[in-house]
């Protein structure tokens, strides 16, 4: 009965309005990520190379900074670094739906660059804090959940604003969010202590990373599966302007991306319950496996046309673009291959940590996140511009169909990153090998 009692969804109130505040950061933040890159380039007028440079760089520093934003945050405390957080956010999402040059751009992206690197470290430290051990797991999973459903809503409520009134006034939908979890930062939160137990420095959180990038195996399998993360992150990077290119300023790539949380929610618990038993690199080869299907499947996105016309009916229900189809299909590959991937990443690399640094080692768990944010967002500038271009980019007077050759091969973008797929499960593979031999050395 006891044990009963103390798995109840019983929470302390900080821990509700911690989830809310949550939820009101990840709408902002996934309805203005979605459209970051088609924003760079359709209004403040960076080209694709550019947009990819920038906005590659942005979400790199978004996972980098946490660790060390942290260890400053614990200093003033949960209360006062939500409300410097929110405000931050507040402050560069809205000043980019005024300002659209590019160092103005730049400037309020890097203010909302470090509102976020805030955000991360004292929200899942508010959810730390306000759990215990019996409720911990229920604690997070629900934080998950809250997570999930704030990216859901964002990116389902984005796609009216930006082609009712105007791609740029998504930053004031951000802004308003933001806003609304300044609020309750500075009118309900009241933490009952400052700050986490056991605080690191920034000097602490800098050894810690040098000892990451001095253990070989964390570092190279952070680097192998960065390679996922790769094709992942092309949801944000290239998907968006290749689906509007191709099908018009009607499609709506914000619902197409809600497909991989979607995915994520319903079957990360199976996934992870039916490959308990299994060791965590040899089910993260399984997602491998699984990855350059997703990036194949978009490939056939426009080749698939050419045997069904231009639209598919669907169990006699409604019609969709092939195009749609296959983007849909390869995205859900995506949140499969992830359920197979991510979990069992985040055991192996807390199993890697010393004993008693396994909360700054988790600091940069995403460090994966950092590399395939470069790489992946720098090649989908190149990508577009060579195989999909900015249709303001083309000659004036083209006809219809001169128009359309500009983008007959706008699916080989995709074959590039079914390549870095197989690679990426090639190279996990070799992986898995080599530390099983040294392991079994080891032991003998």
């Amino acid at each position: 009965m006891n044990s009963t009692k103390g798995e109840s969804w019983s929470f302390p109130k900080e821990f509700w309005l911690a989830n809310i505040m949550e939820l009101f950061e990840r709408a902002a933040y996934y309805g203005f990520f979605i459209v970051l890159t088609l924003y760079l380039t359709d209004i403040v007028g960076f080209d694709d190379k550019a947009t990819g440079i920038v906005a590659g760089i942005f979400f790199a520093l978004l996972y980098f900074f946490p660790p060390f934003v942290g260890a400053i945050s614990d200093k003033i405390g949960f209360k006062n670094g939500l409300m410097l957080a929110f405000s931050l956010l507040t402050i560069g999402y809205f000043f980019l739906g005024i300002f659209h040059s590019k160092v103005l751009v730049i400037l309020f992206l890097f203010v909302v660059l470090i509102g976020g690197s805030f955000i991360k470290p004292l929200i899942t430290g508010t959810v730390a804090k306000t759990t215990n051990e019996v409720n911990k797991a229920r604690g997070f999973s629900l934080f998950y959940w809250i997570v999930n459903i704030g990216a859901f809503g964002g990116k389902t409520i984005v796609p009216s604003i930006r082609q009712g009134i105007g791609l740029e006034y998504v930053n004031f939908f951000s802004a308003g969010m933001a806003f609304l979890g300044l609020l309750f930062a500075i009118f309900l939160f009241r933490p009952e202590s400052s700050s986490l137990k056991n605080s690191k420095s920034v000097t602490e959180v800098f050894n810690a990373l040098k000892k990451i990038f001095a253990t070989p195996r964390l570092i190279i399998l952070t680097l192998i599966v960065a390679g996922f993360w790769i094709i992942q992150h092309q949801l944000y990077a290239t998907m968006p302007k290749y689906v509007i290119r191709l099908l018009g300023e009607e499609a709506k790539p914000e619902w197409l991306a809600n497909v991989n949380p979607l995915v994520v929610v319903i079957f990360v618990v199976v996934v992870t319950q039916l490959t308990k038993k299994y060791k965590a690199v040899t089910v993260m080869l399984i997602g491998m496996i699984i990855m350059p299907l997703s990036a194949l499947a978009m490939a056939f996105s426009q080749s698939l046309e050419s045997f069904t016309g231009p639209e598919i009916n669907i169990f006699g229900l409604f019609t969709m673009y092939p195009l749609t189809l296959m983007m849909i299909i390869g995205i859900g590959i995506q949140g499969l291959a992830e359920c197979f991937i991510s979990p069992r990443f985040l055991e192996y690399f807390a199993n890697q940590a010393p004993e008693g640094e396994e909360g700054v080692y988790m600091g940069f768990s995403h460090l994966h996140s950092f590399f395939s944010a470069l790489i992946g967002f720098g090649m989908s500038g190149f990508l577009l511009e060579a195989y999909c271009p900015d249709p303001n980019t083309l000659p004036a007077g083209l006809s219809e169909i001169e128009r359309a050759s500009y983008y007959a091969d706008a699916h080989v973008i995709w074959y590039y990153f079914v390549a870095i797929a197989l690679v990426a499960a090639f190279s996990l593979f070799i992986f898995r090998y080599v530390t099983s031999k040294i392991d079994q050395q080891q032991t003998v």
